[in-house]
């Protein structure tokens, strides 16, 4: 597979890369960012290489990564049209102002206004709710967020970070106004994080929305730099931010491990491709602060993982879900059509719960 390999977001036409670059990175304003070199020497790298899809926000960098995109497309005279660019709104970038941020429709129409500004751009491709403003009846998003369409500002919405039940409840909306359609959600998930699979995949598979997982490599902790018991070549920036590996995390580490040497190819590869063999998953969000991270991650997409190298990583990362999921899938088929084969399952003829 290639970037220039591309697939549909969800239930829409809109065609993306498997890889999205992600540029949260973008810009050294808070310390552990990278240059502005560097971004433009990430987003030629990967735009070279086939890909057509940048996903940003508001708040990176406190505007700065929009800003630094926005001068990139300008100055390298990138074609507008060729590229699927997307960013976000919910996070106030305003202190002390009520409507800086959050999902109303002044904020939110003044949001995308500011974006578009930073870009250089007169629309957004995908344009994401960061956050769930519970604040803001999700209504009034949604019809906000219809008129950018109409407006042409936008094309698509998206959702990220937001509950199941309040994504489905917005995109049921969405149905029966005839309003734009929530496509993709983005959320976090990888081998160390899989939670969402007990709520958030069923209802993003069910209702058309693609999933677009980030930090897939767990802010690094699967890229292969840890190692239980020592440090090795560990970003300590990035341990500032978000700590180290738990006892139980470097199970899951190790087990990569295990398979990126069987392959003779990077930790960072194997859990990339293990993400992007999940069913429901669409483009996956790779960031980076240097070139030669980036182009590693890249790699990936080389990469098909084995029936049973999927399971040897499915079964040393399974999670722990919420209640009813594991009910759901085990004990309900159980009990519903004893004795009886439904979608290709065999039901067993009695249940744990028969006298």
């Amino acid at each position: 597979m290639s970037l220039d390999h591309f697939i549909t977001l969800g239930r829409s036409g809109l065609r993306v890369s498997p890889l999205c670059l992600g540029t949260m990175t973008f810009g050294e304003d808070f310390g552990w960012g990278a240059s502005e070199e560097d971004s433009n020497a990430m987003l030629s790298a990967y735009l070279d290489r086939g890909g057509n899809f940048v996903d940003t926000a508001n708040i990176y960098t406190g505007g700065h990564s929009e800003k630094i995109i926005g001068e990139y497309l300008r100055q390298r005279d990138v074609r507008r049209d060729r590229l699927v660019l997307s960013t976000k709104f919910y996070c106030s970038l305003f202190p002390g102002d009520p409507n800086g941020g959050g999902a109303g429709r002044k904020a939110l129409l003044q949001q995308c206004d500011a974006s578009l500004k930073r870009l250089q751009t007169d629309y957004i491709d995908i344009y994401w709710l960061h956050n769930w403003d519970q604040t803001a009846p999700v209504e009034e998003t949604l019809r906000g967020l219809d008129d950018l369409v109409t407006a042409g500002k936008i094309r698509y919405v998206g959702f990220s970070d937001i509950p199941a039940w309040k994504t489905a409840e917005a995109q049921t909306i969405t149905h029966f106004r005839g309003w734009a359609p929530i496509i993709a959600l983005q959320l976090e998930y990888s081998l160390l994080e899989r939670t969402s699979e007990g709520e958030l995949f069923p209802m993003a598979r069910a209702l058309g929305m693609g999933i677009m997982p980030w930090s897939p490599l767990k802010s690094g902790f699967l890229s292969g730099k840890f190692r239980r018991g020592g440090s090795g070549d560990i970003d300590t920036k990035r341990t500032d931010l978000v700590g180290v590996p738990s006892e139980s995390d470097y199970d899951v580490i190790e087990a990569v491990a295990a398979v990126a040497s069987e392959l003779e190819v990077s930790s960072a590869s194997v859990a990339l491709a293990w993400v992007r063999s999940r069913p429901g998953v669409s483009s996956t969000l790779v960031g980076a602060r240097r070139v030669d991270q980036l182009l590693t991650n890249m790699e990936s997409l080389d990469l098909t993982l084995s029936a049973e190298q999927l399971k040897q990583l499915d079964d040393a990362s399974k999670p722990k879900l919420n209640f009813p999921a594991e009910n759901n899938e085990t004990l309900a088929p159980m009990i519903g059509f004893p004795g009886t084969t439904v979608d290709g399952r065999t039901v067993p003829s009695t249940s744990r719960l028969s006298t």
